[in-house]
């Protein structure tokens, strides 16, 4: 019997923000193709506030948006919004729900999924962190340059609350500082060059 192993090798971006993160995500978002081959998760840190983030952000992108569910699939070309009261982490090319860790004073769901990626995920990793208040994803960043993967942090001056870039970007594991427009032209530049290296491969792949 053949089992099904899902791809996972496509490249994933976590947009991590808060306060003043909506004007973030939907000015990224109204900049994406629909066909980039890589997989939005945008991790909000909410601690008790259900998110109605993909309720509002389809009017922006013509991707599919989604709530995340329990064992629900990663897949490329589609948005995934974190739930609030949850800790957010990857295994075996799906998305799995823990309750939240730090139910008091500022939440790190964006540190907890970064961390779950480096460990979990097989294709390129991109970590953007957006307007927000206080420092979460911060501590993940220098881990994501060490398998590979590219930071980037919002120009503060294109941010509605600087504090969470700003603390990103004071780790010195920041690649790029840029607005949420030039954000989306790295990422596609990004997709685009990891999309030519994984055919290149798979070019030169034996044939049986």
């Amino acid at each position: 019997m053949t089992h099904t192993r899902f791809e996972t090798n496509f490249p994933i971006v976590c947009v991590g923000g808060s306060a003043g993160g909506l004007d973030a995500y939907i000015r990224l978002l109204q900049h994406l193709p629909n066909d980039m081959g890589v997989a939005i998760i945008i991790v909000n840190h909410l601690r008790t506030v259900a998110t109605r983030l993909h309720e509002i952000l389809p009017n922006d992108t013509t991707m599919p948006v989604h709530l995340i569910t329990e064992r629900l699939l990663i897949e490329p070309n589609q948005v995934f919004i974190i739930p609030a009261q949850h800790d957010l982490h990857v295994f075996d090319g799906a998305f799995r729900l823990k309750p939240i860790s730090k139910p008091r004073g500022w939440p790190d769901v964006i540190t907890v999924f970064l961390h779950s990626l480096t460990q979990h995920w097989d294709g390129k990793l991109i970590a953007v962190i957006v307007s927000g208040y206080d420092g979460d994803g911060a501590e993940a960043l220098c881990g994501i340059q060490d398998v590979g993967g590219i930071t980037i942090a919002q120009r503060l001056d294109t941010a509605a609350q600087p504090d969470m870039p700003e603390s990103a970007i004071a780790t010195g594991c920041i690649d790029f500082v840029l607005s949420p427009e030039e954000i989306a032209e790295k990422i596609i530049s990004i997709a685009h060059e990891d999309g030519q290296s994984r055919g290149s491969v798979a070019s030169q792949a034996p044939k049986a």
